[in-house]
């Protein structure tokens, strides 16, 4: 693997590789918040989470790395996030299937996942570009991507067909290798009290 599929701990919060024991802990995270009812987000429903978990345990095989992300003071699962379209030959990765329990929402969780992730593949990895993929409408995942320091790539139009049958518009932000050292401080400055 290029990746190493481990767990990865911070201040904030601990991600770890996601198994069939995190299904009901994150039943209970997307409980809060009910972000599945946000038409431009693809977060799972509470019942859908045991197929969620599985296909995810099923693409870490391939090389793409999901995680449940737990907060270190509370102990609970407050979240997921994952590499996914791994590619080890171009040395890239996509960071994305992040969703949070409304109760971390707009705290430091998001930003120490980042970080972490992000450090892992620049880092140890040695990736050269890190990928995010949004839909246009979800201004809020827009706004905390370019938060990171990520730079608009550009709009992928009618780029996927949504459940309702409606079109994606994807926004595409990257992160490239000459760029870490900035968005890495710009990160660490966040996680400051």
């Amino acid at each position: 693997m290029w990746i190493e599929n481990e767990a990865l701990t911070g201040q904030v919060v601990t991600l770890e590789p996601l198994t069939e024991a995190h299904i009901e802990p994150l039943q209970r995270a997307v409980a809060d918040g009910e972000g599945w009812k946000l038409w431009y987000a693809s977060v799972p429903t509470v019942a859908a989470i045991p197929e969620y978990v599985r296909q995810a345990m099923a693409a870490a095989e391939r090389g793409d790395i999901a995680y449940a992300v737990r907060s270190r003071a509370s102990g609970d699962i407050v979240g997921t996030t994952r590499y996914y379209n791994v590619d080890a030959a171009n040395r890239r990765a996509m960071i994305g299937y992040t969703w949070y329990a409304a109760a971390v929402r707009r705290s430091a969780v998001n930003t120490e996942c980042k970080l972490l992730l992000l450090g892992q593949l620049f880092e140890q990895a040695g990736a050269i570009a890190v990928e995010f993929r949004t839909h246009f409408f979800n201004q809020a995942s827009r706004a905390a991507i370019e938060r990171l320091g990520a730079k608009q790539d550009g709009i992928l139009r009618n780029h996927q067909i949504m459940a309702d049958g409606s079109y994606r518009d994807t926004v595409v932000y990257s992160i490239i290798a000459s760029e870490w050292p900035a968005v890495k401080n710009n990160l660490l400055s966040k996680m400051q009290p």
